[in-house]
């Protein structure tokens, strides 16, 4: 996912190289906010843990 790009869920991203390497720095994400920007040009984010709570989900 790139920055900017809003956060298709909420937990723990973290940032990738532009070949894909992880970096092993994470950022915390809500659903639908933007991703905030990387370090450097050229980076990304995979989720690597999402929440567990259930919250906005209906029953």
């Amino acid at each position: 996912m790139k920055s900017g790009t809003k956060a298709p869920s909420s937990g723990q991203v973290e940032i990738v190289g532009p070949r894909g390497g992880r970096t092993g720095d994470e950022r915390t994400t809500t659903k639908g906010n933007p991703l905030p920007p990387t370090p450097k040009a050229g980076q990304g984010y995979i989720m690597v843990d999402r929440t567990k709570n259930g919250a906005g989900r209906s029953k």
